[in-house]
């Protein structure tokens, strides 16, 4: 499969071009174009057990599946929120923990499963009890709210992250979660509440704009009665 992500500046678009025989899964209603070669299927990849795990972290039930049998021909699929796309190509070393509504599509050979995490993260890392696993061998395209920036840790290196800004992470690497301020008052009063702690080694993805944060802003301009 051959893939260029279009208009990253602005609101990106992944077009794929398949050969014959080859397909691709997407985040369901991915798809805004597809030649008449692909076929486009509803499914419910790894039984009713993972629908129900990817729900309860905030994803779809069904994927869709875009497969060429019929031909070559050309996929464009987009993100329903304004932000960036990041490709990301694993070799089966390790996979990807990817927050609520972060994944966008991905090649054959790309199991995505759910990880349930526990009980302090569950109820305060805004990502519930269940996040998204991403793991084998192939293209992974992750989506954001905002554009996507990368945080490379170096060896026992250490970063506070915002965990509304999270994107995805190496499912190697830990995070503990802790008041953002020395104290509890300051830590609320600043907005900022409980953050995420990683160390490095390790590649973190963060994005540009907090969803949370961005509703916060807009309700003040809905009237109320």
């Amino acid at each position: 499969m051959k893939y260029k992500i279009l208009y990253e500046g602005a609101f990106p678009i992944v077009e794929a071009k398949l050969e014959q025989g080859e397909f691709m899964k997407a985040e369901s209603d991915a798809m805004v174009s597809m030649s008449p070669t692909i076929d486009l299927e509803g499914k419910m990849e790894g039984g009713f057990l993972q629908g129900i795990g990817r729900m309860l972290a905030g994803e779809k039930f069904f994927f869709q599946t875009l497969y060429a049998r019929r031909g070559p021909g050309t996929v464009l699929l987009a993100t329903s929120s304004p932000g960036g796309i990041q490709d990301i190509e694993l070799d089966g070393s390790y996979g990807l923990c990817v927050q609520k509504d972060g994944f966008l599509a991905a090649t054959h050979g790309i199991e995505v499963s759910t990880q349930m995490q526990n009980l302090f993260k569950g109820l305060f890392s805004q990502e519930g009890f269940f996040i998204l696993k991403v793991s084998g061998k192939g293209m992974v395209f992750l989506s954001s709210y905002g554009a996507i920036h990368a945080i490379n840790l170096e060896e026992r290196e250490e970063i506070l992250i915002d965990n509304g800004h999270l994107v995805a992470w190496p499912d190697y690497m830990n995070y503990q979660m802790e008041k953002a301020a020395s104290g509890w008052f300051s830590s609320i009063t600043s907005g900022e509440g409980i953050v995420c702690r990683f160390r490095g080694p390790g590649t973190i993805l963060i994005q540009t704009r907090n969803p949370k944060g961005f509703g916060s802003w807009i309700r003040q301009f809905i009237p109320s009665k």
